[in-house]
């Protein structure tokens, strides 16, 4: 009762790389003496761990850290008030040296920014090169109906890649953008099916960017399109495999993360997508032959109210705006 589960699981991670018999010292020697545990706190526990640990075998450290070293990246998650997360793994030498290099320039700065302000401003502009006042000079998906661009509605926005914003922020995204002279504001028309309010078409021609089916099947999909997952879209790739005859289309693809997308690869998987009344549906045969099924949500903007379509004029409208962008 010393120790708890989840110290135990602190000492097990920290001794990982050695072998069994010093892993059994390890255990001998941190737990000779019970009554020395009582009043330590995690970090005390998983310091003692490490310290052992290193003692016992340096060159199972130093591949340790070495592997760990090579797992370095950098991510994003989503925050609360339409802000972000951005996270670096990396190693720990230089991520003190970021730290240290963000907090000097907060502890010179005295133009009325609080200290985490000046931080993360100087973070984004050492990154990217520009100031933090000038307009972000990347492309940003924000997918909207045009009467919420008009302000005739208050329907949400859809940012790729982070998900739905209020029409305030995105109208204000957009205004930003077109009444300042340093940013490169383009628009490219995306078609919505009258029922379904699913991506079927999309302008072949956009200023500055050219045509690019895997944007369109980003922007229909939104995030990963295996049933449950729902995580950021990394690969666009067939649903039916090419080498199982799977046409290169946006019919046959889908947008998944790459775990998934490696996952639907193995034996027994099996995917197989269609498209009725505009509606993209794709069906998952998982190895157990358990099936699921996953339907692309509807463009951001009010439904379109209109008469029952018989299925000869359903698909002469889906012909016509798929011309209509060609």
């Amino acid at each position: 009762g010393v120790l708890s589960e989840y110290r135990a699981t602190l000492i097990v991670r920290e001794s990982a790389c050695l072998s069994l018999e010093h892993r059994r010292q390890l255990d001998e020697e941190l737990c000779a003496d019970m009554s020395m545990l009582v009043g330590w706190g995690n970090n005390r526990v998983e310091a003692e761990a490490k310290k052992i640990t290193a003692r016992l075998d340096v060159a199972a450290v130093v591949e340790r850290n070495a592997k760990a070293e090579a797992d370095r990246c950098v991510w994003t998650r989503p925050a609360p008030e339409n802000m972000v997360y951005v996270t670096a793994l990396m190693p720990l030498a230089q991520g003190i040296a970021v730290y240290a290099a963000l907090k000097r320039e907060a502890d010179t700065t005295g133009d009325g920014r609080a200290r985490g302000q000046v931080m993360a401003d100087t973070l984004y502009e050492r990154a990217t090169g520009r100031s933090a006042t000038e307009p972000v000079s990347i492309a940003l998906n924000l997918v909207m109906a045009d009467t919420t661009l008009a302000g005739d509605d208050t329907e949400p926005a859809w940012l790729h890649g982070y998900g739905p914003v209020p029409a305030g922020f995105a109208c204000k995204l957009t205004g930003d953008a077109a009444t300042d002279e340093r940013a490169k504001a383009t628009l490219r028309r995306l078609y919505r099916h009258p029922e379904s309010g699913q991506l079927v078409a999309m302008e072949s021609r956009a200023r500055i960017f050219p045509k690019n089916l895997a944007m369109f099947i980003g922007l229909r999909d939104q995030t990963c399109r295996t049933p449950y997952c729902n995580a950021p879209i990394r690969h666009h790739d067939h649903a039916t495999p090419d080498r199982a005859g799977g046409h290169t289309s946006a019919l046959n693809g889908l947008g998944q993360c790459e775990a998934c997308n490696y996952a639907k690869e193995a034996d027994g998987w099996q995917v197989t997508t269609t498209d009725r009344d505009g509606q993209h549906t794709a069906e998952f045969t998982t190895p157990t032959n358990a099936t699921y099924y996953s339907i692309a949500p509807p463009l951001p903007g009010t439904p379109v109210r209109r008469r029952q379509l018989s299925l000869i004029e359903g698909q002469l409208s889906i012909d016509l705006i798929t011309f209509e962008a060609a």
